[in-house]
């Protein structure tokens, strides 16, 4: 072991006498360790809510949606030079429009999509998040009860708000009714619930509900049109590009846009929010580190005499420095693996940790109406770890700098002038 390391590690344990420097090396490790575990618990909370986020988004929406200024003609030609272009892996209509569902005094505002009942489920995955029901029971003759009437189906969150289960009847109401001698009349018909889908999002599964395409057509009075058509494709994080190469290639007033670029401002928002968030937290570590260069500095001053008589029995000036960088960067080095084991215990557990102290304190720390969330998702990036790690022992480094620097300039004679 060299010299320095042993020394290092020496001057770490304090004389009885000085047991303040104990004290505040033991607040410089513990502050480094707090540092390094915020910063990965909050890591891991902003990427689980961005990888369920994305999970989600893409579950129950197209990786590319295709559309027109109007209804979309002839989407069948369309739709076959769509899955022509390398890259996309399967196509979809749909018809996509606002309406009321009406259900005894109860009413709500929702989405109504229109979807093929077989090849939507080789675009999305709406059908793995069917709890009730299924998606081929939208088809007509295939619904559920004796009456003649055509499927729907609604989220979770909505058929609670509603108060609807499985075969309930719900009308369905559409602003853009038909003109008649009194006026425009809202156009209404009634639907069965024959589905209830959860897909983990509030927003979704209480602002959604499905119909067969043939059923939006007839309802809308769209005769053979859709509103677009959506698109699975093989590269999710690569989809401008082709998004951009479909505008390109099929030309006309045909629109082509990626699920990043219709979501872009809440994944902005993420990815902000997780770099400001890391920036913040740092300053943690920056704190704990003005703790190491000030128990450096006390050592330094208390190790006078000592580091006279090593520079007297021939010790160089680099060696003095990196007795006290050594033991600075022991202190950072213990604190970030504490903080490492601490932050990875806590993110691993979090979501039974947070929901053991809302039952003690009777508090709700997390709304599914603020964040959209069905749980409290963490995700462990390993490459987040190694960056927190890395940059918790560079800075308790640069903070040892300028100690050992002063304690290397320190001469042996000045040292022992008056002991």
């Amino acid at each position: 072991m060299p010299f320095e390391l042993l020394i290092g590690l020496r001057y770490l344990k304090a004389k009885r006498k000085s047991t303040f420097i104990s004290i505040i090396t033991f607040i410089s490790t513990a502050g480094v360790a707090l540092g390094v575990m915020a910063l990965i618990v909050v890591l891991a909370v902003m990427t689980g809510f961005e990888d369920d986020l994305k999970e989600k988004i893409l579950g129950t929406n197209a990786h590319i949606v295709v559309t027109t200024n109007g209804p979309m003609d002839d989407y069948q030609t369309i739709m076959d030079r769509l899955k022509a272009i390398k890259g996309v892996q399967a196509v979809t209509p749909f018809i996509y429009n606002q309406v009321m569902l009406s259900s005894g005094k109860n009413v709500s505002g929702v989405v109504l999509r229109g979807i093929d009942v077989v090849t939507d489920q080789q675009v999305t995955r709406l059908s793995k998040s069917i709890v009730e029901g299924s998606v081929e029971d939208l088809e007509n003759g295939k619904f559920r009860g004796p009456d003649p009437i055509p499927g729907l189906m609604v989220g979770k969150e909505l058929a609670k708000h509603l108060g609807l289960f499985l075969n309930d009847k719900v009308n369905v109401i559409s602003p853009t009714g038909n003109l008649t001698p009194l006026g425009m009349m809202p156009r209404m018909k009634q639907f069965r619930i024959t589905g209830i889908f959860n897909t983990g999002m509030f927003e979704y599964d209480s602002t959604l509900a499905y119909v067969s395409l043939r059923q939006a057509q007839q309802f809308f009075d769209l005769d053979d049109t859709v509103t677009g058509i959506q698109l699975r494709v093989e590269d999710v994080y690569h989809t401008d590009e082709l998004a951009r190469e479909i505008n390109n290639t099929m030309g006309g007033n045909l629109s082509a846009r990626d699920w990043m670029q219709m979501n872009k401002n809440i994944l902005f928002a993420l990815k902000t929010e997780k770099v400001v968030m890391f920036v913040i937290l740092t300053l943690i570590v920056l704190v704990a580190a003005f703790g190491i260069a000030s128990t450096l500095f006390m050592v330094v001053m208390e190790k006078t005499r000592d580091i006279a008589i090593l520079k007297s029995m021939g010790a160089t000036s680099s060696s003095i420095m990196k007795i006290f960088i050594l033991e600075g960067l022991i202190i950072g080095v213990i604190g970030t693996i504490v903080g490492v084991g601490s932050g990875l215990l806590i993110a691993r557990n979090l979501e039974p940790i947070i929901a053991f102290i809302q039952k003690v304190t009777g508090q709700n720390f997390f709304s599914k109406d603020i964040y959209y969330l069905d749980h409290f998702p963490s995700l462990v990036v390993q490459s987040d770890v190694v960056l927190i790690s890395v940059t918790a022992v560079l800075i308790s480094f640069l903070a040892t700098i300028y100690p050992a620097w002063q304690a290397s300039r320190m001469l042996p004679a000045e040292a022992l002038r008056y002991e």
